[in-house]
């Protein structure tokens, strides 16, 4: 793992100072703690399985250091080293962190510590996933406001023209929305690169199949810098300082 631990480690001690006098949000305490992202942790909340206390949480609560929170009866506390891994997802592993999910990614993985997914892929699609233990990161990659790139190639089951190209460029009804425009570039009659700048459910087989196409295999390449490369389908790495920065640098830049 990259050591960016004593970068980590001032970042909490900096919170923690407010986190002492002033509490944190529950929700944000369960992402940093490495449970899952603030969307997730307003779920957990709301379905009763987070405890402060030995009583059951409610939205917006606040926690301070002398508290003690559960979750699954286990305490749930913050993390002090950041975990990025970069995971060539399979076809078949589902991106959910419901342990009774069977063929989960977390499962999967098993890294040995708590993460969670960065904006998921669906089940049928494979390629580059990104994996965290780091909420407010996890928000600030996931979040499709910020306009950041997510590359796919794509083949379909039938031949393209340059019609569907400026179609799929110029953006697709879906959704009860129109997809904001985007690069799509054809690799041969039947398969094109496609990256998109937002994050609808299962945005590119909606957007094919609108233009009368059935997506045959989708593959994500990159998330911003970070690239799938030549990482082995079902393996993982760890993300290098030299990623993690310019991911840092370029999330600023554009929130």
């Amino acid at each position: 793992m990259v050591n960016r631990k004593k970068m980590k480690q001032k970042k909490i001690l900096t919170e923690n100072e407010n986190y002492s006098n002033q509490g944190m949000r529950l929700n944000k305490f369960l992402s940093d703690s490495g449970i899952c992202s603030r969307r997730q942790a307003d779920v957990l909340i709301a379905e009763g399985k987070i405890f402060i206390n030995g009583r059951k949480a409610e939205m917006g609560q606040r926690v301070f250091d002398s508290d003690q929170v559960t979750y699954n009866g286990k305490k749930v506390t913050l993390n002090e080293e950041l975990i990025l891994i970069a995971f060539n997802k399979p076809r078949g592993i589902e991106c959910t962190t419901d342990e009774n999910t069977k063929n989960n990614v977390i499962d999967y993985i098993n890294y040995g510590k708590k993460i969670f997914y960065v904006g998921r892929l669906d089940k049928d699609s494979h390629g580059l996933l990104l994996l965290t233990n780091d909420g407010n990161l996890a928000n600030m990659i996931a979040k499709s406001v910020n306009n950041h790139e997510k590359e796919y190639i794509v083949r379909v089951n039938k031949k393209i023209n340059e019609d569907f190209l400026e179609k799929m460029r110029n953006g697709v009804p879906i959704l009860d929305t129109i997809t904001k425009k985007c690069k799509v570039t054809a690799v041969d009659n039947q398969t094109f690169k496609i990256i998109l700048t937002q994050g609808l459910n299962r945005q590119i087989r909606r957007m094919c199949e609108a233009l009368g196409y059935k997506v045959v295999d989708l593959k994500r390449l990159r998330v911003m810098n970070i690239k799938l490369g030549n990482l082995k389908e079902g393996a993982y790495r760890n993300v290098s300082k030299e990623e993690y920065d310019k991911l840092i640098n370029d999330c600023k830049k554009k929130s």
